[in-house]
């Protein structure tokens, strides 16, 4: 608590925001894919998951140009005021007396462009905001307390999202209305804008050129379809897995030690495995992380890569709840291992002079991620379970190979750097 103290009031209040926003956005995105799925077929679910994330993409690259141009917070209150609009019709289209999945997915999309300008000024803002010394301890806080406030929406959706989805929305309107408010009433916007900086550079030219200069980047470029990988496989539980446990897993009582029985279906038990994935990253992140300190960081992360890998390919195919709920604990500690050193790893590889439009592009891994996650629908439908679990281990390769591959490159060109000067 005394070093949370002595972070800056943004860091706070950006981690205040987001554990509020998270919380009720937990209890409904996450199935989102069954909702679309129940209403249309699986196949289009999966397109419509695809191009709301495209959108959020692309409106994340001119985000992150314009958080350069423009300022972390004015970018930050555009993002929420939409953010805002899109809930209150996200709301109407869900309510009791009207219903469309179509004005739902209108809605979503507008969310995607808010995320898409929010995220990459606020993690601009993160890191002008803090220090070398302070921003493994400020990422590590994020970390908990983003799981924590996913355990708690997802251990609500779970047992809510499909009858009370409506009274969720409200909800989460009204802590949109509040993110709203503390980003105006308490963000204090430290990035210096000046007019030669801004001058002639919001047209689509000098958001190419600004990006042309990332893409040059080999070594960041590897490293992100690294992550683009391994964050493939983790946007399947949102995807193809639940939608094969909502089918698969038929609906049984489950007598709790004698003392609590309740019905288990396939969309409670997605919620109580992810809320195990959850538990046990909230409950022993600071453990990991001081038995990692001091380790080789490269060998760990490949290693947390396969854990991650071989528990998801199990939740593919298995109908065994104890396998099941084995196979998360597996993957529970490959996340530990890998996500610490991973992005200790990544600010060696950004260009700290173009932080801005670096940390855009970077939302390349958590968007191509969500694409494929998206994707991973549509391609279950054809390969199956069995096909899905070795695509996962696949995946796992190219993350392995292509973060290999960043790393060594960086050396490389981190001496030339030396050997110049």
């Amino acid at each position: 608590m005394v070093l949370f103290r002595t972070l800056h009031p943004n860091i706070k209040i950006r981690i205040y925001t987001s554990f509020l926003s998270r919380i009720v956005g937990s209890a409904i995105f996450p199935f989102m894919a069954i909702y679309f799925t129940t209403r249309m077929n699986a196949s289009i679910a999966g397109v419509l998951v695809i191009s709301q994330v495209f959108i959020q993409f692309i409106t994340g690259l001119y985000g992150g140009h314009l958080a350069d141009l423009v300022g972390r917070k004015r970018l930050m209150v555009a993002g929420e005021v939409i953010k805002v609009g899109a809930f209150i019709g996200m709301l109407l289209a869900n309510s009791p007396w009207y219903e469309s999945a179509l004005l739902t997915y209108v809605m979503m999309l507008l969310v995607g462009v808010s995320g898409g300008l929010v995220n990459p000024a606020a993690e601009a803002m993160l890191i002008d905001v803090s220090t070398k010394e302070t921003r493994s301890f400020m990422y590590a806080v994020n970390y908990w307390a983003v799981n924590l406030s996913i355990m708690i929406g997802l251990s609500i959706g779970g047992w809510f999202f499909e009858d009370y989805l409506f009274e969720l929305l409200i909800i989460l309107m009204a802590l949109s209305i509040l993110t709203l408010w503390m980003t105006v009433t308490f963000i204090i916007d430290t990035y210096v804008v000046t007019s030669e900086k801004s001058r002639g550079q919001y047209g689509i030219k000098p958001l190419l050129k600004s990006y042309q200069l990332v893409c040059k980047d080999l070594s960041f470029l590897a490293f992100t379809l690294g992550g683009v990988a391994i964050l493939a496989i983790e946007f399947q539980r949102n995807n193809y897995i639940s939608v094969r446990l909502e089918r698969d897993i038929q609906p049984m009582i489950v007598d709790f030690i004698n003392i609590y029985s309740f019905e288990l279906d396939g969309i409670k038990l997605l919620s109580l495995l992810t809320v195990t994935n959850t538990l046990i990253i909230v409950l022993f992140t600071g453990i990991v992380s001081k038995w990692i300190k001091g380790k080789g960081e490269q060998p760990l992360m490949y290693a947390g890569f396969i854990l991650f890998g071989l528990g998801y390919a199990y939740m593919a195919f298995s109908i065994n709840l104890p396998g099941l709920f084995l196979a998360v604990v597996v993957l529970s500690i490959g996340e530990l291992l890998y996500v610490p050193t991973r992005q200790a790893m990544l600010a060696e590889v950004v260009d700290d002079r173009r932080r801005g439009a670096y940390m855009a592009f970077n939302g390349l891994v958590f968007q191509l991620g969500k694409m494929l996650g998206g994707l991973g629908l549509i391609i279950g439908n054809v390969i199956g379970g069995v096909g899905m679990s070795v695509l996962y281990l696949l995946l796992v390769c190219a993350g392995i190979f292509f973060t290999k591959l960043a790393l060594h490159r960086h050396k490389i060109n981190a001496t030339r750097t030396v050997e110049v000067q």
